[in-house]
């Protein structure tokens, strides 16, 4: 097997595997993010070819954003009880499906069908729930700076892809763009082939700063329903108020972030006149900067009070939103922009991840953050089709723009109620 082959080869050099778990779950989400983020660039291509409007287009992104939330929960469920590897091998598989199949695509129920119900089925299986539970499994120490690190793989994939799709998409069209997508799934379902483990135990390991002092524990058992064990989850976190607390601060970051600038703002952008090739370089540089912002807040989460990193986090991305529309989409407006948004994108889930972690218990947390991740592409949904029928309706995407910003400045108030001190569940 290669990877005890490769697991030997490093532990002579006294690297631990758990970091080649890192590479390919980092792999894996910038080539998801990649194809998640795709259908911005695709948005005024497909209304030239096809005639469907803004609201048509961005009722399927909505959908996507639903199953792709909804399945979190039922996705930790999946690899608790048939694996890592197995779920995340699947996972891309559906997605280069669709993907292959909306290459022949005329009719806007195909995509809705393709791009909205099964790209949202399929990425949901993975989401940010495959790097909480690599991060649970593999690390006893870093957790925060592995979880910082794999929610900024989200931002390295705008950073690779969208400047590259736009471009071909200028140039050859929007199918080239997409086969280009679909390869890149293609390695990286070989990579989890050969190389992604459940456990460290599976390649005789303990987790990354494990001392070894304790014995470890014995997996959850793995014949629970899935059914069973999301919604029983769901019943017992429920009935606590840190719960809804960071299921509505993520509703409201989903909300600010993949429903509105991911799908959005390219097509706002050309509305002012920017090219469609440099409003994909503005996501980029976003991409940048959210790289180094997400890290920094890993380390800080495993530092200081996560509430207050959150509070600053959503009110400072709350500021962004409502000064944007005054930049007058000059270069240097947007460039300002694009830095102070860009460190602040993606900066909320490491800590998110942490509280969900200190109140629930390790063993179920990521159960637990599967349905705040839930609220998150909930939020995601309502402003990608709320933006959308914004401009079908009113010419214009600012109303949303405002309304993500004031939402953002509730949610950085809703973190300070969270109590100070951690409130055992029982699991």
């Amino acid at each position: 097997m290669i990877s005890n082959w490769l697991s030997a080869t490093l532990a002579r050099r006294n690297i631990h595997y758990g970091w080649v778990m890192v590479g390919v779950t980092f792999l894996t989400a910038i080539v998801s993010a990649g194809a998640v983020g795709a259908p911005g660039v695709f948005i005024v291509p497909l209304q030239k070819e096809f005639g469907w409007s803004t609201a048509e287009i961005s009722s399927a992104l909505s959908i996507r954003f639903i199953l792709f939330g909804l399945m979190a929960p039922f996705a930790a469920a999946l690899m608790n009880r048939y694996g890592l590897r197995n779920v995340t091998l699947t996972a891309l598989l559906i997605v280069v499906s669709a993907l292959v199949l909306s290459l022949g695509m005329h009719e806007v129920w195909q995509l809705i069908l393709l791009w909205g119900v099964v790209v949202g089925i399929g990425t949901g299986m993975t989401a940010l729930v495959l790097s909480a539970t690599v991060a649970a499994r593999w690390f006893n120490a870093r957790r925060g700076l592995v979880i910082g690190i794999l929610t900024a793989s989200v931002a390295t994939g705008q950073l690779v892809f969208l400047p590259l799709l736009a471009t071909l998409t200028d140039r050859m069209g929007w199918r080239t763009a997409l086969a280009l997508m679909c390869a890149m799934l293609g390695i990286a379902a070989l990579a989890v082939l050969m190389m992604m483990r459940d456990r460290p135990a599976d390649i005789g390991l303990r987790p990354f700063g494990d001392d070894g002092e304790q014995p470890l524990p014995a997996p959850a058992p793995n014949n629970a329903p899935i059914l069973a064990a999301a919604l029983g989850t769901l019943r017992d976190a429920s009935k606590t108020g840190v719960f809804w607390i960071l299921f509505a601060t993520f509703f409201i970051c989903g909300a600010s972030t993949n429903g509105l600038i991911q799908v959005h703002l390219i097509p706002m952008c050309v509305d002012f006149g920017i090219p469609q090739v440099q409003a994909a370089g503005l996501l980029a540089a976003m991409g940048i900067f959210d790289f180094f912002g997400t890290i920094v807040s890993g380390w800080l989460s495993d530092r200081y009070d996560n509430r207050y990193l959150l509070f600053w986090y959503y009110g400072l991305r709350g500021l962004s939103l409502v000064s944007l529309p005054f930049t007058n989409f000059s270069f240097y407006g947007l460039s300002l922009f694009a830095m102070f948004y860009g460190l602040d994108w993606i900066a909320t889930v490491p800590p998110t991840v942490r509280l969900t972690a200190q109140r629930f218990g390790p063993e179920r947390a990521n159960l637990v953050f599967g349905w705040i991740f839930a609220g998150h592409q909930l939020g995601a949904a309502t402003a990608a089709f709320g933006a959308g029928l914004s401009r079908t309706l009113l010419a214009t995407y600012l109303p949303a723009f405002f309304a993500a910003g004031a939402l953002c400045i509730i949610a950085s108030l809703l973190t300070l109620v969270i109590s100070r001190q951690p409130r055992a569940v029982a699991a």
